[in-house]
């Protein structure tokens, strides 16, 4: 379907380079902080989405038995423990925004 759409010249590379400076324009653009942390999480939504697509190999194996054609686990592995901790970041900057909302008032 997106092929369709695209004419076939979008891959996972290229949406998360875009999703990527979606994040980045609305960080720039957007003075609430509520808004930025969103743009903060889409930004790094493109970030695994670009990384994670690195390791696939069309046709790969998993990395178990040595084979020509094997799936690099590493991006993956590594966006796993990113995802974490962005979770966690998310959760942090939102309680800070709430304490600082609370001060204000």
């Amino acid at each position: 379907m997106i092929e369709s759409i695209t004419g076939g010249y979008l891959n996972a590379e290229l949406a998360g380079v875009i999703l990527l400076l979606i994040g980045l324009y609305g960080l720039i653009i957007n003075r609430d902080l509520i808004k930025q942390v969103i743009s903060i999480n889409v930004l790094s939504t493109g970030v695994f989405l670009f990384f994670t697509s690195l390791g696939h190999v069309s046709g790969g194996n998993v990395p178990l038995i040595m084979n020509t054609d094997m799936v690099d686990p590493l991006p993956a592995t590594l966006m796993l423990t990113t995802l974490v901790i962005d979770v966690a970041e998310t959760a942090l900057a939102l309680a800070l925004i709430l304490r600082m909302r609370e001060d204000e008032e």
